[in-house]
């Protein structure tokens, strides 16, 4: 039986869908307002691994993985660039469904978008309402926090710690400082929706409750996303769906770990981190995504030169071992099948199952070095090799193809010199530009020369001396 560990309670827990050989899984998406960074990766490929093993293991899953395309980052961005929410989002989510196709990430069954769902959050804002676990506050409604005795429970935190250290901001209608917005009134010029309370467009949190509970009802299996999602979101998830149903909203709840450089969290708020595009043009195809899964997926991860390399390297002895072998469908080989699974049963112990592919490979690679191994027994522990590697969604590849792909790594230095391939005589060329468009109110070309200053990593300060310039 598959065990998971579940970070409400904190125990590994026997997976029992609610529905017979049938999991519901929801996991947070994307912010979509730009390129997708290791740290979206790691989340990406890890429950992509748990929805494959599932289905490897039998079950039929339905996984949803929503899109959050409306939001302040997207409303500013599309603001500096100076074109519609709806173009910027249309975009990157091109861009991230380019990057996931990179990783070998399955297009999961359902993609909301939190804009498709407008009415769904609007009635379940309604419902809380008339429950009394939330109100209405000039135009703004917030979920009431102290409605909802388990608010904390999820996160580990306790309710009178977190109200000591909360403060209502300016502009804030809410009447305590940790009650959350769920309807967001209608700010000039940007994008609402008519409502009860007025034109405006919902919260953040209120969108996954109100997908999730759309597309796989008020009481599923699996929630997943990144650890740093726990509190406020999934916390604020919790609260509200479960105050609206009156049901445990979630029977197990997966959080992945952070991927760090340099021991600080990978993020674009540290502005420490790398796109996905920008790292996978330096590898060849698998090593990504073997670098996220060489890790327990609980754990954090160092995004460093040498774990890439210690991927590479491991993918090339998976591929060396298979080489000059045209394997055949064959009974697996069932020793290795009982440890391979004993290892994923586990909370999906990835690390554990890649240590009995070694062991798999070294055996096969003894075989066949031997006289006295029939072609049998050769085919069969190549094609269990090659079924464990499609389960973790790596070795696609015909080992020729892969092993004469030239060798390269991602560094810092490579990204570095990447983004100052443009020489300060042309950023100032393109400031004075953009100067001269702001000064002609030609805002659009300013906002495009910036844009297009930020996607080659150069960063613009405006001031009353005029704009500065540094690297990202």
């Amino acid at each position: 039986m598959i065990h998971i560990h579940d970070s409400l309670s904190g125990q590994l827990k026997p997976l029992k869908p609610l529905e017979e050989n049938h999991v519901r899984m929801y996991v947070c998406g994307m912010t979509v307002y730009d390129y997708c960074h290791i740290g979206h990766a790691r989340s990406l490929v890890v429950f992509d691994m748990v929805r494959r093993y599932l289905k490897h293991r039998g079950y039929r899953v339905t996984h949803v993985r929503n899109i959050t395309d409306i939001d302040d980052k997207i409303i500013n961005r599309a603001k500096e660039r100076g074109i519609p929410f709806e173009a910027l989002t249309a975009q990157y989510i091109e861009a991230m469904n380019e990057d996931a196709a990179q990783l070998n990430v399955e297009r999961p069954e359902h993609e909301p978008r939190a804009t498709e769902y407008i009415p769904q959050m609007q009635r379940m804002i309604q419902t809380l309402m008339e429950r009394g676990a939330a109100y209405e506050s000039g135009g703004d409604v917030y979920f009431n926090v102290s409605s909802y005795a388990a608010y904390g429970q999820l996160s580990g935190k306790r309710l009178a710690d977190l109200k000591r250290g909360a403060r209502i901001e300016i502009g804030e209608k809410k009447r305590d400082a940790l009650d959350f917005v769920l309807w967001k009134s209608a700010k000039p010029n940007e994008p609402s929706w008519d409502s009860p309370w007025g034109k405006g467009r919902p919260g953040w949190h209120i969108e996954c409750s109100a997908m999730s509970m759309e597309l796989l009802g008020t009481w599923f299996d699996v929630h997943g996303g990144g650890m740093d999602l726990k509190f406020p979101h999934h916390e604020n998830e919790r609260a509200q769906s479960c105050a609206c149903c009156d049901t445990p909203f979630v029977s197990t709840w997966m959080h992945n770990g952070f991927v760090n450089v340099d021991a600080e969290k990978m993020s674009k708020s540290l502005d420490n981190f790398f796109t996905i595009r920008e790292v996978q043009k330096h590898l060849r195809p698998e090593v990504l995504r073997a670098f996220v899964l060489q890790s327990h997926y609980r754990g954090p991860v160092n995004f460093t030169t040498e774990a890439l390399d210690h991927a590479d390297a491991l993918l090339d002895r998976f591929y060396n071992t298979l080489r000059g072998l045209s394997v055949t469908p064959a009974p697996l080989s069932e020793r290795h099948v009982l440890r391979f699974k004993a290892a994923m049963d586990a909370d999906f112990n990835t690390p554990e199952a890649f240590a009995e592919m070694m062991t798999l490979a070294r055996e096969l690679n003894g075989l066949r070095a031997s006289t006295s191994a029939s072609p049998e027994e050769v085919n069969s522990l190549a094609y269990t090799l090659k079924t464990f590697g499609e389960v973790l969604g790596l070795l696609t590849h015909e080992p020729n193809q892969w092993l004469q792909t030239p060798r390269s790594t991602f560094t810092p230095e490579k990204a570095a010199t990447e983004t100052r391939r443009l020489s300060a005589e042309a950023i100032d060329g393109q400031i004075a530009a953009r100067t001269l468009a702001r000064q002609e109110k030609r805002f659009q070309d300013a906002d495009r020369i910036r844009a297009e200053l930020e996607a080659a990593g150069v960063l613009l300060e405006d001031g009353p001396k005029g704009t500065i310039w540094r690297y990202r």
